[in-house]
């Protein structure tokens, strides 16, 4: 049977900058298969664009059409709410039918659903002349939205942040434009997300 796997968010999700392999839901699905010999892994579906906020991501996937379900949904969004200023609590309410939309398309399995935490742009070369403390923060709030709307659903919630302000300065895990992730700082979140699943695989 073959495991397929949708990839809701933006350009984190798009791998912008990068070829498309090596873009996040493309590692994970190379990943699943090294670690799940014998198992079918489809190539990831994805619906993202760069510049995309939540209520852009709603409007692209209403007319979508979807598969009738999928073994595993990632939502990665955020950070252009944030970049343009917006509030964490007018984002909830969008952040939430997203994700009662991932939920739904997993076949309300909530192991398949894994929302991962929005990335600290501020530490990026790009950031060079913003208030790194002030980004720091909004994306705290963010993702305390995040963190929490995946709790009280009770699906997984990646962090990624944490690492990425370790990494996210470095040219190495930094794609040309010095404000997108490589597929080195990629394969971090990829690897997370695989080990979860593969885990979850080995006990059916």
């Amino acid at each position: 049977m073959m495991h397929t796997y949708l990839a809701l968010g933006d350009s984190y999700t798009i791998g912008e900058q990068l070829p498309i392999t090596d873009s996040f839901p493309y590692q994970l699905i190379q990943s699943l298969r090294k670690a799940n010999p014998g198992r079918d892994f489809a190539s990831a579906e994805i619906i993202a664009k760069t510049g995309w906020t939540t209520d852009e991501l709603l409007s692209a996937v209403k007319d979508y059409q979807f598969q009738t379900q999928y073994d595993t949904v990632t939502l990665l969004i955020g950070v252009n709410n944030q970049y343009r200023g917006r509030d964490p609590e007018s984002f909830r309410p969008e952040f939430r039918q997203l994700l009662d939309l991932a939920i739904r398309l997993a076949a309300d399995n909530l192991d398949r659903v894994f929302v991962l935490s929005i990335p600290d742009w501020g530490v990026t070369p790009f950031a060079a002349d913003r208030d790194k403390e002030k980004v720091a923060s909004d994306i705290d709030a963010f993702n305390l939205v995040c963190m929490h709307e995946a709790g009280k659903s009770g699906v997984h919630f990646i962090d990624i942040t944490t690492a990425q302000r370790v990494n996210g300065h470095l040219p190495d895990f930094l794609a040309a434009d010095g404000l997108h992730p490589s597929a080195k700082e990629y394969a971090q979140w990829s690897a997370l997300i695989s080990e979860v699943i593969t885990q979850k695989l080995n006990e059916e």
